[in-house]
């Protein structure tokens, strides 16, 4: 949902740099997951989210000052799956998509998709199969098809791009 970018102020507040479309959508959520290299532990939020800009803050139970606020800097914020409104029609949850095979129009293997991100003019798949690894844009004139049943996601690209 987002990553810890920085303290704000001195009484443990923190800067989170948002992933979602709807920056604010985390304020609907009182606790988080928080974390970093598979490390994660659930959180409170203890005063409300605000946005600032493009940026959101918010203060975790526990997290009064900024010496603990810095030692959540680089982190993830996530929150649990089951707790995300259901997606409408040709909408995906980044974390849905990782582990789907990657097929082009040829039905040639080209990977499998290892993360997600946003480049800012749109999102990207890093795709990987062994050594090689493919940037390809979640674009439309990309991106022909999700099939979220046959764990695959046919794309508009070549082998040798």
């Amino acid at each position: 949902m987002g990553r810890i970018v920085a303290p704000y102020g001195l009484k443990g507040w923190v800067r989170i740099e948002p992933y979602s479309a709807q920056p604010d959508s985390l304020s609907a959520y009182p606790t988080w997951w928080v974390g970093r290299n598979g490390d994660w532990r659930e959180l409170k939020v203890a005063q409300s989210v605000l946005q600032h800009g493009a940026s959101l803050v918010a203060r975790f139970e526990g997290c009064a000052e900024r010496d603990a606020a810095l030692a959540l800097k680089g982190s993830e914020v996530a929150v649990k799956r089951e707790a995300l409104p259901p997606n409408a029609n040709d909408e995906f949850y980044w974390a849905d998509l990782v582990g789907l095979k990657v097929v082009n129009v040829k039905d040639e293997e080209l990977g499998v998709v290892a993360e997600l991100f946003d480049n800012g003019a749109h999102p990207v798949m890093r795709v990987v199969a062994g050594e090689t690894e493919r940037l390809l844009p979640f674009i439309e004139q990309v991106v022909r098809q999700v099939d979220m049943a046959q764990g695959r996601i046919r794309v508009e690209w070549e082998l040798d791009w």
